[in-house]
Protein backbone atom coordinates (compact mmCIF):
# COMPACT_ATOMS: atom_id res chain seq x y z
CA UNK A 1 0.00 0.00 0.00
CA UNK A 2 1.87 3.44 -1.27
CA UNK A 3 0.54 5.99 1.16
CA UNK A 4 1.44 9.94 -0.34
CA UNK A 5 2.49 11.92 3.28
CA UNK A 6 2.82 15.04 1.78
CA UNK A 7 -1.01 15.97 2.12
CA UNK A 8 -0.63 15.41 5.76
CA UNK A 9 0.80 17.08 8.78
CA UNK A 10 3.76 15.53 9.92
CA UNK A 11 1.55 14.39 13.23
CA UNK A 12 -0.57 12.76 11.19
CA UNK A 13 1.61 11.72 8.80
CA UNK A 14 2.58 8.69 11.21
CA UNK A 15 -0.48 8.05 12.19
CA UNK A 16 -1.09 6.91 8.52
CA UNK A 17 2.54 5.29 8.17
CA UNK A 18 1.49 2.92 10.92
CA UNK A 19 -2.33 2.99 9.12
CA UNK A 20 -0.44 1.65 6.08
CA UNK A 21 1.97 -1.02 7.55
CA UNK A 22 -1.24 -2.34 9.09
CA UNK A 23 -3.04 -2.50 5.80
CA UNK A 24 -0.48 -4.59 4.20
CA UNK A 25 -1.32 -7.42 6.62
CA UNK A 26 -4.82 -7.07 4.60
CA UNK A 27 -3.89 -6.67 1.06
CA UNK A 28 -7.66 -7.33 -0.10
CA UNK A 29 -8.83 -4.50 2.08
CA UNK A 30 -6.11 -2.18 1.12
CA UNK A 31 -6.92 -2.06 -2.87
CA UNK A 32 -11.09 -2.54 -2.15
CA UNK A 33 -12.12 -1.25 0.85
CA UNK A 34 -15.31 -1.37 -0.15
CA UNK A 35 -15.49 -4.79 -2.03
CA UNK A 36 -15.06 -6.37 1.44
CA UNK A 37 -17.43 -4.44 3.64
CA UNK A 38 -20.09 -5.76 1.57
CA UNK A 39 -23.18 -7.63 3.47
CA UNK A 40 -21.65 -5.73 6.47
CA UNK A 41 -23.56 -2.64 6.62
CA UNK A 42 -21.42 -0.42 4.37
CA UNK A 43 -21.18 2.94 4.78
CA UNK A 44 -22.22 5.48 2.59
CA UNK A 45 -19.78 7.86 0.38
CA UNK A 46 -18.16 10.90 2.51
CA UNK A 47 -19.76 14.38 2.72
CA UNK A 48 -19.01 16.98 1.16
CA UNK A 49 -16.53 18.63 3.69
CA UNK A 50 -18.68 21.75 4.22
CA UNK A 51 -21.58 19.83 5.09
CA UNK A 52 -19.76 18.46 8.17
CA UNK A 53 -21.15 19.63 11.65
CA UNK A 54 -20.10 20.32 14.84
CA UNK A 55 -19.42 17.23 16.83
CA UNK A 56 -20.72 14.85 14.17
CA UNK A 57 -16.87 13.43 14.59
CA UNK A 58 -16.14 12.83 18.08
CA UNK A 59 -20.32 11.05 17.50
CA UNK A 60 -19.47 8.70 14.71
CA UNK A 61 -15.96 7.86 16.92
CA UNK A 62 -17.73 6.62 19.82
CA UNK A 63 -19.76 4.90 18.18
CA UNK A 64 -16.90 3.10 16.34
CA UNK A 65 -16.08 2.23 19.88
CA UNK A 66 -19.24 1.01 20.96
CA UNK A 67 -19.76 -1.22 18.22
CA UNK A 68 -16.35 -2.50 18.95
CA UNK A 69 -16.76 -2.93 22.60
CA UNK A 70 -19.78 -4.99 21.48
CA UNK A 71 -17.38 -7.75 19.47
CA UNK A 72 -19.28 -6.04 15.74
CA UNK A 73 -15.78 -5.31 14.45
CA UNK A 74 -17.22 -5.80 10.93
CA UNK A 75 -19.71 -3.01 11.38
CA UNK A 76 -17.10 -1.00 13.65
CA UNK A 77 -14.73 -1.44 10.52
CA UNK A 78 -17.73 0.16 8.31
CA UNK A 79 -17.95 2.62 10.36
CA UNK A 80 -14.30 3.62 10.94
CA UNK A 81 -13.77 3.62 7.18
CA UNK A 82 -16.40 6.30 6.70
CA UNK A 83 -15.33 8.60 9.61
CA UNK A 84 -11.91 8.38 8.39
CA UNK A 85 -12.66 9.30 4.90
CA UNK A 86 -15.31 12.05 5.64
CA UNK A 87 -11.93 13.56 8.34
CA UNK A 88 -8.95 12.68 7.09
CA UNK A 89 -7.21 14.66 9.11
CA UNK A 90 -8.81 12.97 12.36
CA UNK A 91 -5.88 11.30 13.93
CA UNK A 92 -8.12 9.25 16.52
CA UNK A 93 -9.96 7.54 13.13
CA UNK A 94 -7.05 6.74 11.60
CA UNK A 95 -5.93 5.11 14.24
CA UNK A 96 -9.06 3.58 15.17
CA UNK A 97 -9.06 1.99 11.60
CA UNK A 98 -5.55 0.91 12.26
CA UNK A 99 -6.64 -0.95 15.10
CA UNK A 100 -9.51 -2.78 13.30
CA UNK A 101 -7.53 -3.46 10.23
CA UNK A 102 -4.97 -4.83 12.84
CA UNK A 103 -7.63 -7.27 14.75
CA UNK A 104 -8.37 -9.08 11.49
CA UNK A 105 -4.60 -10.57 11.83
CA UNK A 106 -3.76 -10.68 15.66
CA UNK A 107 -5.33 -9.77 18.88
CA UNK A 108 -5.37 -6.14 19.72
CA UNK A 109 -4.95 -5.17 23.46
CA UNK A 110 -5.29 -1.19 23.46
CA UNK A 111 -5.71 1.60 21.10
CA UNK A 112 -3.12 2.17 18.55
CA UNK A 113 -1.69 -1.44 19.66
CA UNK A 114 1.05 -1.05 16.96
CA UNK A 115 3.38 -4.53 16.35
CA UNK A 116 7.14 -3.17 17.54
CA UNK A 117 8.63 -3.52 13.76
CA UNK A 118 5.48 -1.24 12.26
CA UNK A 119 6.64 1.58 15.14
CA UNK A 120 10.37 1.24 14.12
CA UNK A 121 9.38 3.01 10.85
CA UNK A 122 8.20 5.73 12.71
CA UNK A 123 10.11 6.27 15.94
CA UNK A 124 8.81 9.38 16.83
CA UNK A 125 5.29 7.90 17.13
CA UNK A 126 5.37 6.59 20.68
CA UNK A 127 4.84 9.84 22.11
CA UNK A 128 2.00 10.47 19.69
CA UNK A 129 0.51 7.74 20.80
CA UNK A 130 0.48 8.17 24.05
CA UNK A 131 -1.36 11.78 23.39
CA UNK A 132 -3.95 10.21 21.45
CA UNK A 133 -5.41 7.72 23.89
CA UNK A 134 -5.18 10.47 26.54
CA UNK A 135 -7.46 12.32 23.73
CA UNK A 136 -9.50 9.44 23.43
CA UNK A 137 -10.08 8.95 26.78
CA UNK A 138 -10.63 12.90 27.59
CA UNK A 139 -13.72 12.14 24.74
CA UNK A 140 -14.78 9.37 26.61
CA UNK A 141 -14.96 10.40 30.09
CA UNK A 142 -16.82 13.62 29.01
CA UNK A 143 -19.35 11.33 27.21
CA UNK A 144 -20.21 9.36 30.12
CA UNK A 145 -20.02 12.25 32.88
CA UNK A 146 -21.95 14.57 30.59
CA UNK A 147 -23.83 16.91 33.38
CA UNK A 148 -27.92 16.65 33.50
CA UNK A 149 -29.76 19.50 32.03
CA UNK A 150 -30.72 21.11 34.94
CA UNK A 151 -26.99 21.20 36.17
CA UNK A 152 -24.89 24.57 35.65
CA UNK A 153 -21.09 25.52 36.75
CA UNK A 154 -21.21 26.80 40.24
CA UNK A 155 -19.86 30.07 38.46
CA UNK A 156 -23.14 31.19 36.94
CA UNK A 157 -25.27 33.12 39.73
CA UNK A 158 -27.07 35.03 37.33
CA UNK A 159 -26.99 35.98 33.56
CA UNK A 160 -29.04 39.42 32.18
CA UNK A 161 -30.86 38.56 29.04
CA UNK A 162 -27.98 40.55 27.03
CA UNK A 163 -25.95 37.30 27.78
CA UNK A 164 -27.85 35.15 25.25
CA UNK A 165 -25.32 32.52 25.78
CA UNK A 166 -22.10 31.44 28.18
CA UNK A 167 -18.86 29.08 28.26
CA UNK A 168 -17.65 26.70 30.32
CA UNK A 169 -14.57 25.07 30.25
CA UNK A 170 -13.33 22.47 32.54
CA UNK A 171 -9.49 21.30 31.71
CA UNK A 172 -9.76 18.01 33.32
CA UNK A 173 -11.76 16.87 30.74
CA UNK A 174 -10.08 18.85 28.24
CA UNK A 175 -14.32 19.87 27.43
CA UNK A 176 -15.52 22.93 26.52
CA UNK A 177 -19.51 23.31 27.21
CA UNK A 178 -21.80 26.16 25.56
CA UNK A 179 -24.85 26.81 27.09
CA UNK A 180 -27.90 29.35 25.94
CA UNK A 181 -29.34 31.94 28.16
CA UNK A 182 -33.31 30.95 27.93
CA UNK A 183 -36.09 32.26 29.63
CA UNK A 184 -35.79 29.01 31.96
CA UNK A 185 -32.22 29.61 32.73
CA UNK A 186 -29.24 28.05 31.47
CA UNK A 187 -29.56 25.22 29.10
CA UNK A 188 -26.39 23.20 28.10
CA UNK A 189 -26.75 23.31 24.31
CA UNK A 190 -23.61 21.92 22.69
CA UNK A 191 -19.83 20.43 24.07
CA UNK A 192 -16.71 19.76 22.69
CA UNK A 193 -13.28 18.23 23.44
CA UNK A 194 -10.68 21.01 23.18
CA UNK A 195 -6.88 21.63 24.13
CA UNK A 196 -5.22 23.75 26.27
CA UNK A 197 -1.64 24.98 27.07
CA UNK A 198 1.35 22.86 26.28
CA UNK A 199 2.39 22.68 30.46
CA UNK A 200 -1.11 22.99 31.62
CA UNK A 201 -3.57 25.92 33.53
CA UNK A 202 -3.15 28.48 35.68
CA UNK A 203 -1.21 30.92 33.37
CA UNK A 204 1.01 33.73 35.62
CA UNK A 205 3.44 34.95 33.10
CA UNK A 206 4.11 35.98 29.08
CA UNK A 207 5.09 32.62 27.59
CA UNK A 208 4.79 30.18 30.06
CA UNK A 209 2.51 27.88 27.71
CA UNK A 210 -0.16 28.14 29.98
CA UNK A 211 -3.97 28.47 29.83
CA UNK A 212 -5.26 30.96 32.49
CA UNK A 213 -7.96 30.07 35.10
CA UNK A 214 -10.81 32.81 36.15
CA UNK A 215 -13.96 34.51 34.76
CA UNK A 216 -13.36 35.88 31.17
CA UNK A 217 -15.23 38.00 28.43
CA UNK A 218 -15.25 37.23 24.50
CA UNK A 219 -13.60 41.23 23.72
CA UNK A 220 -14.22 40.39 19.73
CA UNK A 221 -14.61 38.12 16.38
CA UNK A 222 -11.49 38.08 14.64
CA UNK A 223 -12.45 37.45 10.55
CA UNK A 224 -10.39 34.39 9.48
CA UNK A 225 -9.61 36.36 6.34
CA UNK A 226 -7.12 38.28 8.61
CA UNK A 227 -5.49 35.31 9.94
CA UNK A 228 -3.09 32.59 9.51
CA UNK A 229 -3.98 29.38 8.09
CA UNK A 230 -2.92 28.25 12.09
CA UNK A 231 -6.08 29.89 13.32
CA UNK A 232 -8.40 28.03 11.30
CA UNK A 233 -11.78 28.58 10.95
CA UNK A 234 -11.31 32.38 12.96
CA UNK A 235 -11.02 33.14 16.96
CA UNK A 236 -12.45 34.67 19.57
CA UNK A 237 -9.62 36.75 21.83
CA UNK A 238 -10.62 36.74 25.83
CA UNK A 239 -10.16 40.04 28.30
CA UNK A 240 -7.04 37.69 29.91
CA UNK A 241 -5.30 39.13 32.29
CA UNK A 242 -8.62 40.69 34.02
CA UNK A 243 -8.83 43.00 36.96
CA UNK A 244 -8.28 40.24 39.34
CA UNK A 245 -5.24 38.62 37.12
CA UNK A 246 -3.86 42.08 36.87
CA UNK A 247 -4.52 42.78 40.76
CA UNK A 248 -2.17 38.89 41.30
CA UNK A 249 0.83 40.68 39.12
CA UNK A 250 0.26 38.08 35.80
CA UNK A 251 1.26 39.08 32.39
CA UNK A 252 0.96 37.71 29.16
CA UNK A 253 -2.08 38.63 26.40
CA UNK A 254 -3.19 36.82 23.02
CA UNK A 255 -5.52 34.33 24.84
CA UNK A 256 -7.97 33.61 21.85
CA UNK A 257 -10.49 30.71 21.65
CA UNK A 258 -9.48 29.27 17.85
CA UNK A 259 -9.62 26.63 15.61
CA UNK A 260 -7.05 24.51 13.73
CA UNK A 261 -5.05 24.21 10.42
CA UNK A 262 -6.26 22.38 7.20
CA UNK A 263 -3.90 19.45 7.99
CA UNK A 264 -5.07 19.08 11.81
CA UNK A 265 -8.18 18.14 13.16
CA UNK A 266 -7.55 18.02 17.02
CA UNK A 267 -4.66 18.87 18.88
CA UNK A 268 -3.13 16.98 21.83
CA UNK A 269 -5.67 17.63 25.34
CA UNK A 270 -1.99 19.85 26.40
CA UNK A 271 -0.54 21.57 22.91
CA UNK A 272 -0.91 24.80 22.86
CA UNK A 273 0.96 28.41 24.16
CA UNK A 274 -2.39 29.20 26.32
CA UNK A 275 -5.27 29.36 23.94
CA UNK A 276 -8.14 27.19 23.68
CA UNK A 277 -8.51 24.96 20.48
CA UNK A 278 -11.15 23.71 19.18
CA UNK A 279 -11.91 21.40 16.01
CA UNK A 280 -13.32 23.98 12.96
CA UNK A 281 -16.31 22.32 12.70
CA UNK A 282 -17.09 23.02 16.36
CA UNK A 283 -15.61 26.15 16.25
CA UNK A 284 -17.80 27.42 13.83
CA UNK A 285 -21.11 26.76 15.68
CA UNK A 286 -19.48 28.95 18.12
CA UNK A 287 -18.24 31.82 16.20
CA UNK A 288 -21.79 32.00 14.73
CA UNK A 289 -23.69 32.08 18.14
CA UNK A 290 -21.59 33.93 20.60
CA UNK A 291 -21.29 37.66 20.85
CA UNK A 292 -18.28 39.61 22.02
CA UNK A 293 -18.34 41.44 25.31
CA UNK A 294 -21.61 40.30 26.44
CA UNK A 295 -20.51 36.65 26.38
CA UNK A 296 -18.71 34.98 29.91
CA UNK A 297 -15.88 32.79 29.25
CA UNK A 298 -15.19 30.26 32.39
CA UNK A 299 -12.02 28.37 32.64
CA UNK A 300 -11.57 26.21 35.61
CA UNK A 301 -9.23 23.51 36.64
CA UNK A 302 -12.58 21.59 37.19
CA UNK A 303 -16.01 22.42 37.17
CA UNK A 304 -18.88 21.78 39.59
CA UNK A 305 -22.08 21.03 38.59
CA UNK A 306 -25.44 22.11 40.48
CA UNK A 307 -28.45 21.83 40.13
CA UNK A 308 -29.66 25.89 39.03
CA UNK A 309 -32.45 26.45 41.90
CA UNK A 310 -29.22 25.91 44.58
CA UNK A 311 -27.30 28.58 43.75
CA UNK A 312 -29.95 30.62 44.50
CA UNK A 313 -29.25 31.70 48.14
CA UNK A 314 -26.08 32.92 47.06
CA UNK A 315 -27.46 35.07 44.33
CA UNK A 316 -29.98 36.67 47.01
CA UNK A 317 -27.44 37.29 49.35
CA UNK A 318 -24.95 38.97 47.22
CA UNK A 319 -28.12 40.95 45.73
CA UNK A 320 -28.31 42.84 49.00
CA UNK A 321 -24.72 43.86 49.06
CA UNK A 322 -25.31 45.14 45.58
CA UNK A 323 -28.58 46.83 46.76
CA UNK A 324 -26.92 48.36 49.69
CA UNK A 325 -24.45 49.82 47.53
CA UNK A 326 -26.58 51.34 45.23
CA UNK A 327 -28.69 53.14 47.69
CA UNK A 328 -25.65 54.74 49.11
CA UNK A 329 -24.72 55.86 45.38
CA UNK A 330 -28.59 57.07 45.27
CA UNK A 331 -28.33 59.05 48.42
CA UNK A 332 -24.74 60.63 48.39
CA UNK A 333 -24.00 59.15 51.54
CA UNK A 334 -20.22 59.12 50.30
CA UNK A 335 -19.08 57.97 53.88
CA UNK A 336 -20.62 54.85 53.25
CA UNK A 337 -20.66 54.91 49.71
CA UNK A 338 -16.60 54.39 50.09
CA UNK A 339 -16.69 52.02 52.71
CA UNK A 340 -17.61 49.25 49.82
CA UNK A 341 -14.14 50.32 48.11
CA UNK A 342 -10.97 47.98 48.84
CA UNK A 343 -8.11 50.22 50.26
CA UNK A 344 -6.13 48.75 47.19
CA UNK A 345 -9.08 49.00 44.74
CA UNK A 346 -7.80 50.42 41.24
CA UNK A 347 -10.38 51.56 39.16
CA UNK A 348 -10.76 52.03 35.06
CA UNK A 349 -6.73 53.73 33.53
CA UNK A 350 -5.79 52.31 37.05
CA UNK A 351 -6.99 55.02 39.30
CA UNK A 352 -6.67 54.65 43.20
CA UNK A 353 -9.66 55.24 45.70
CA UNK A 354 -8.31 58.87 46.02
CA UNK A 355 -8.71 59.76 42.44
CA UNK A 356 -12.07 57.07 42.11
CA UNK A 357 -13.53 58.90 45.06
CA UNK A 358 -13.85 62.20 43.49
CA UNK A 359 -15.23 60.53 40.72
CA UNK A 360 -17.71 58.85 42.59
CA UNK A 361 -18.69 62.68 44.07
CA UNK A 362 -18.88 63.28 40.57
CA UNK A 363 -21.41 60.91 39.59
CA UNK A 364 -23.61 61.23 42.79
CA UNK A 365 -23.70 65.21 42.16
CA UNK A 366 -25.06 64.61 38.95
CA UNK A 367 -27.96 62.64 40.13
CA UNK A 368 -29.27 65.34 42.18
CA UNK A 369 -31.02 62.97 44.35
CA UNK A 370 -32.56 61.07 41.66
CA UNK A 371 -32.38 57.34 42.42
CA UNK A 372 -30.34 54.94 40.35
CA UNK A 373 -31.61 51.32 39.23
CA UNK A 374 -29.06 48.62 38.18
CA UNK A 375 -30.69 46.64 34.91
CA UNK A 376 -29.91 43.42 33.05
CA UNK A 377 -27.72 42.32 36.06
CA UNK A 378 -25.13 39.51 35.79
CA UNK A 379 -23.21 37.42 38.81
CA UNK A 380 -20.69 35.47 37.95
CA UNK A 381 -18.50 34.23 41.13
CA UNK A 382 -15.16 33.02 41.05
CA UNK A 383 -13.03 31.07 44.01
CA UNK A 384 -10.15 30.14 44.46
CA UNK A 385 -7.75 31.83 47.31
CA UNK A 386 -10.14 34.75 47.28
CA UNK A 387 -13.56 34.57 47.10
CA UNK A 388 -14.25 36.91 43.83
CA UNK A 389 -18.12 38.22 42.60
CA UNK A 390 -17.82 40.12 38.58
CA UNK A 391 -20.37 42.09 38.53
CA UNK A 392 -21.92 43.64 35.45
CA UNK A 393 -24.98 45.99 35.31
CA UNK A 394 -26.73 48.99 33.80
CA UNK A 395 -27.12 51.91 35.89
CA UNK A 396 -29.81 53.93 34.96
CA UNK A 397 -30.53 57.08 37.01
CA UNK A 398 -34.01 57.90 37.74
CA UNK A 399 -36.30 59.57 34.72
CA UNK A 400 -33.88 58.49 32.42
CA UNK A 401 -33.88 55.38 29.31
CA UNK A 402 -30.63 54.50 29.07
CA UNK A 403 -26.91 54.72 31.13
CA UNK A 404 -23.46 53.31 31.13
CA UNK A 405 -22.36 49.50 31.74
CA UNK A 406 -20.86 49.42 34.15
CA UNK A 407 -18.38 46.15 35.97
CA UNK A 408 -17.41 45.82 39.53
CA UNK A 409 -14.66 43.27 40.68
CA UNK A 410 -16.06 42.57 44.29
CA UNK A 411 -13.94 40.33 46.80
CA UNK A 412 -14.78 38.74 50.31
CA UNK A 413 -12.89 39.88 53.31
CA UNK A 414 -14.01 37.91 56.36
CA UNK A 415 -18.47 38.86 56.05
CA UNK A 416 -17.43 41.94 54.16
CA UNK A 417 -17.38 42.42 50.03
CA UNK A 418 -15.67 45.01 48.90
CA UNK A 419 -15.19 46.65 45.00
CA UNK A 420 -11.38 46.14 44.03
CA UNK A 421 -11.86 47.20 40.60
CA UNK A 422 -15.03 49.20 38.93
CA UNK A 423 -15.11 50.62 34.97
CA UNK A 424 -17.31 51.70 32.39
CA UNK A 425 -18.05 48.99 29.16
CA UNK A 426 -20.08 50.29 27.72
Amino acid sequence: MMVDLSRWGCRTAAVVLLLAAAAQAMPAFAQNPQGRMRGAGAAKPGKAAENLRDGQAETRLLEVYRLTGEGRGREALAHAESLARDYPNFQLAQLALGDLLNARVRPVRKLGDVPEADAARAPEAGGMLDELRTESLQRVQAHKNRPGADRIPTQFLELSSRSRHAIAIDASRSRLYLFENTAKGLQLVADYYASVGKLGIEKLVEGDQRTPLGVYFITSRLDPATLKDFYGAGALPINYPNPLDQSRGKTGSGIWLHGTPPDQFARAPLATDGCVVLANPDLERILRQVEPRSTPVVIARQLQWVAAHSVQAERNAFEAVLNAWRTAKSQGDMARLTSFYASDFQGHRQKPLAEWTRVLQAETRALKGREIQLKDKSYLRWTDATDTMVVTFGEVAEGARTGPVKRQYWKRKGQQWQIFFEGVIG
